[in-house]
């Protein structure tokens, strides 16, 4: 991540500049690298030095923080501005790899095999950007980073403490990450979106707070904007909007030394005139600057808001952009919000996982359906199915619990099973598989779900009753999947095969090549540590279980299918990560279809 020093041509309108307003060759740096942008050729200093807009949370945590920051950004987009964004989570892990989907949510996949925070992924989608995992910064890897330096002795025998050397590296590393063009143009964006995860006031927050407050003074007022996203309850009893915890928590941004330009105030209904007037009082905000973002129908409808409160003009103006800026134009965004709208016909599919109690655990693979079910004209119906429940174990301790969950899959129009890790709900997923092949339900395996078919169809078609995964029981008689050569045993983060692959058909004629439009490959995103087992594969595909899609060594299974179902897919990489809302997932467009009945038609076109 190091930086060379940049020089830049004088420009009048930096006159008064703290830092950069004196001399003909202008150097800010921070430690040992310049927090400016890289001298870009015929351009001034003004284009040349990236903007910045930081979004912060205060009184609760979870009020979506990662939605008005990707909408921030698809605001600023539809200004003609490039984008990216940075994620900063104050926590120790170095990732998110390692953390369990029931308290932290998905684990999104990039490309380059970073395992991060689930807001990346709502990053990608907003402004159809491909991230690094440089761009999800954690505490872990600051501290991991410093501590390197130092046992290096890169500071010379300096104390290392958190104020300078941590603060520092903080800054360097935002500065580096933000030159990093993240939409396959060459050259860095135009402004950086940074969201502060965690609520203003939190102990582990407390470094990045000074390092932004530091490198807003660096860079200038006119090249960082700060939003402040809050909560604006009403109580039961009075029925008025309160206002009291936005000014505390503005109260407690201000004296840590940044103060916000902008309040997005989160509430149920829309703010009263009153309330905005009383916040502007008393939190030093223009009302003009004063956003609400009211709870709506569906997220594709917060741009739209944040456009219609004119939030981008006050970005604008506050990053002195406003002459580079073009009109915002988001007519296909507003297309798409209102199409979502206005559907009136629904199609149901069972999502048979481990880890239901929280939606937020497969928020990709909604995504993804959500994508795919529009693409149809269908509003997505997902009935969340316990994959515990329904195992016969099930059915002698909560029977009405595994009533319930075999009525919800027997009624669905089709099946899918996302990935996972350990044995909990295996003999639910396996009884799922079963009940979607037996029936000619459209069924789609992703990852977990593909290794759970190849079991499944062992143990039924091939008569091996004691096929299973090494993931689930070691001393099994048919290892049909097993522990990846390169994988380790001792460490977990970071040590399964991630990111993007590459997967070669073995045949054009198959239900994924035709729904990828017949390519040779497909590029697409990995997490997992077992796979299918090479011995078995003839066996299987004696049996009638095809495996259409390899990696480029052809022992690794990608892709499988059954010729002789309507719709029976497993796939050992997560398509749900590269969805996006204008271009769905092709297997998860080929579900929809096939449960709707649309699949051959859609084919033949």
């Amino acid at each position: 991540l190091s930086l060379p020093a940049f020089r830049f041509v004088k420009d009048s309108r930096f006159k008064g500049h703290p830092t950069l307003g004196s001399s003909e060759t202008y150097t800010q740096t921070v430690g040992v690298h310049s927090i400016l942008a890289p001298e870009r050729e015929g351009k001034s200093l003004k284009e040349a030095i990236m903007k910045y807009v930081l979004v912060t949370g205060g009184v609760v945590s979870g009020l979506g923080k990662g939605v008005t920051a990707s909408s921030i950004g698809v605001v600023l987009k539809a200004c003609g501005l490039r984008v990216t964004s940075i994620k900063i989570d104050p926590y120790l892990n170095t990732d998110a790899g390692t953390m369990s989907p029931f308290e932290h949510g998905e684990v999104f996949v990039l490309d380059d095999g970073g395992e991060v925070d689930l807001d990346l992924g709502n990053y990608e989608r907003f402004l159809d950007v491909t991230l690094t995992k440089d761009n999800n910064i954690t505490t872990g890897k600051i501290f991991q980073s410093v501590i390197e330096k130092e046992r290096k002795g890169d500071y010379l025998g300096k104390t290392v403490q958190v104020v300078p050397h941590i603060t520092d590296a903080i800054k360097n590393w935002i500065v580096s990450v933000a030159q990093i063009p993240v939409d396959g143009a060459e050259d860095p964006a135009d402004v950086c979106v940074i969201e502060l995860g965690g609520t203003v006031g939190d102990i582990e927050s407390m470094p990045f707070i000074e390092a932004l407050r530091q490198l807003s003074f660096s860079v200038g007022q006119d090249h960082f904007c700060l939003i402040h996203v809050s909560l604006i309850p009403v109580l039961g009893v009075v029925g008025e909007q309160k206002t009291k915890p936005t000014q505390h928590s503005v109260r407690e941004l201000r004296a840590l030394g940044l103060t916000p330009h902008l309040l997005a105030c989160r509430s149920a209904q829309p703010l009263l005139q009153s309330t905005k007037e009383k916040l502007s009082q008393f939190c030093h905000v223009p009302e003009a600057n004063i956003l609400n973002i009211h709870d709506v129908p569906n997220i594709w409808h917060v741009p739209l808001l944040l456009m219609n409160q004119n939030a981008h003009h006050a970005i604008l103006k506050q990053l002195n952009l406003v002459s580079a800026a073009m009109p915002a134009d988001l007519r296909d965004w507003t297309e798409m919000a209102e199409t979502y709208d206005n559907l009136k016909n629904s199609v149901r599919i069972a999502l048979v996982g481990k880890y239901v109690g929280l939606t937020d655990s497969y928020l990709s693979v909604v995504k993804a359906l959500l994508h795919a079910c529009i693409a149809c004209s269908l509003k997505p119906s997902i009935d969340w199915v316990a994959a515990s429940d329904l195992e016969d174990e099930s059915a002698k301790l909560t029977p009405e619990a595994h009533a319930v969950a075999w009525d919800t899959l027997r009624n669905a129009s089709c099946v899918l099973v996302p990935g996972g890790f350990g044995d909990r709900g295996v003999s639910g997923m396996i009884l799922a598989a079963k009940y979607a092949r037996e029936n000619n339900i459209p069924y789609l395996g992703i990852c977990l779900g593909m290794q759970i078919s190849v079991i499944e169809f062992a143990r039924s078609v091939l008569g091996l009753e004691g096929a299973n995964s090494m993931e689930f029981n070691q001393e099994t008689p048919d290892p049909v999947v097993i522990f990846m050569p390169e994988g380790s045993r001792t460490h977990m983060g970071s040590t399964m095969r991630l990111g993007s692959r590459r997967t070669l058909f073995q045949t054009s004629d198959c239900i994924a090549a035709k729904l990828y439009d017949n390519p040779q490959h497909v590029d697409e995103r990995h997490r997992h540590r077992y796979e299918v087992n090479p011995e078995f594969i003839e066996a299987l595909e004696n049996g009638g279980l095809k495996f259409v899609g390899k990696d480029e060594t052809g022992k690794r299974m990608e892709i499988l299918e059954l010729p002789s179902h309507p719709y029976y897919v497993g796939v050992q990489f997560h398509p749900e990560f590269k969805s996006r809302p204008r271009r769905p997932s092709a297997l998860f467009l080929g579900l929809i279809l096939a449960a709707t009945g649309q699949l051959e038609e859609h084919i033949k076109k």
